[in-house]
This record gives C-alpha cells, sequence and structure tokens, in this order.
C-alpha cells in the first residue's frame, strides 16, 4: 500500500509536467495532500495524540484542504486559466522531467551504501524538490512558481520522512507558517496586480519598479 503512493505521487509529479490548466494545478496539488496523508499515517508508529493532530492538520486539512481552496480563490479574483504560450513545450517539460526522475533515481542508488535514510522517500523527495524547480525555471506566470514553490514544499516534508519516522516537528511547523503566509501574501499581490497585468507574467513584474 506505501509503495503504490509513492507511485502514485510520482506520477502525480510526472503529470505535473504536461497539464496546461492552472485548475489542474490546483487538482495535483490536493492530490498530493491526501497522497501525503496516507503516507504519513502508514509510516506512523507514535501513540501520542498530539502527534498524530499534528500529521492531519499538515497533510489533511492544510496542504489537501486549505490550500488548494486558497489557490482556487486566486484563480477566481484574477481570471487566470492556461498556462503561458511562451513557456517550454509540453513534450520537452515531459522529457525534462522523466530526466530529472532519472537522475534522482541514479544519485539514489550510489548514495544507498553511504546512508541510513530510507533512500526510497529521499529519491522521490529529490524528484519532487527539483520538479517544482522545474516549474519555477520553464513558467513565467506567477502562479506556475508558487505551484512550484508548493511541490518544493512537498518535497522537504518526504526529506523528513526519509530522516525517519520521528519527524522533527518544529521544522515542519515553520514550514507549514511559511507556507501559508507565502500563499496569501502572494494571493493577495495576485489580486492586486491582476487587472492591471492579465497576462501575469513575471516579466510583467519589472514595470512596477518605474
Amino acid at each position: 500500500m506505501l509503495l503504490a503512493l509513492i507511485v502514485l505521487y510520482v506520477v502525480s509529479l510526472l503529470y505535473l509536467s504536461i497539464i496546461e490548466r492552472f485548475r489542474h494545478y490546483v487538482m495535483i496539488l490536493a492530490l498530493q495532500g491526501w497522497l501525503l496523508f496516507g503516507v504519513a499515517l502508514l509510516r506512523w508508529h507514535a501513540s501520542e495524540w498530539y502527534e498524530l493532530a499534528f500529521v492531519v492538520t499538515e497533510t489533511l486539512i492544510f496542504k489537501a484542504l486549505v490550500l488548494p481552496a486558497i489557490l482556487y480563490r486566486v484563480i477566481r479574483r484574477t481570471g487566470i486559466n492556461r498556462v503561458h504560450t511562451a513557456s517550454v513545450a509540453v513534450f520537452n517539460q515531459l522529457l525534462m522531467s522523466m530526466g530529472l526522475l532519472l537522475g534522482s533515481l541514479v544519485m539514489t542508488y550510489y548514495m544507498a551504501a553511504d546512508t541510513q535514510f530510507d533512500m526510497v522517500f529521499f529519491g522521490v523527495a529529490l524528484y519532487a524538490v527539483l520538479s517544482g524547480m522545474l516549474l519555477i525555471i520553464t513558467h513565467k506566470r506567477i502562479f506556475s512558481h508558487l505551484v512550484g514553490f508548493l511541490v518544493i514544499e512537498n518535497g522537504v516534508f518526504l526529506f523528513a520522512m526519509a530522516i525517519g519516522v520521528e519527524m522533527p516537528y518544529l521544522i515542519n511547523i515553520a514550514i507549514l507558517l511559511d507556507i501559508l503566509m507565502s500563499v496569501l501574501m502572494l494571493g493577495m499581490v495576485i489580486a492586486r496586480i491582476g487587472t492591471r497585468y492579465r497576462h501575469m507574467n513575471v516579466d510583467n513584474l519589472d514595470s512596477l519598479k518605474d
């Protein structure tokens, strides 16, 4: 069951490289929240109720419910819909994503003999971080950058899982608050400038300095 969830998570990262509508981005982020919730429960061995409550709050409530709701609101307020046409071609993005997956597997294979980490989670976490960076690099719209940032944060969560079942709670709480504030602030910025810069490209932000 755990392996099936990990495979689905990898497939969701590959799917991110070929979709062109921002609503589908949000759907994938919500799905990843549910998958991370399932992964955390299957690996959880602590018996304290507050530890379980923290995991449910971070994965199910925040990642699977709250974040998608905020992002859907941003989409409705700004009217953004599709990825900018000047982005890298879909097929090329898929090839790059598959290349990152292969590179993550190779790096994980060579590190397996020298570390005590869970290498399955380490490899998937590395691929998640690289996938988020790929979204940021190959897309121009601010919303795509926000999605890439959230994908990277999910990778950081998996890195914590790779270290061990006893996750560093203080670090996760800091990440949780940081992501929440980032989404709220970026959502307000997008809503404010959306009426003036309808294309929502990063290049348009240069004119804000004038």
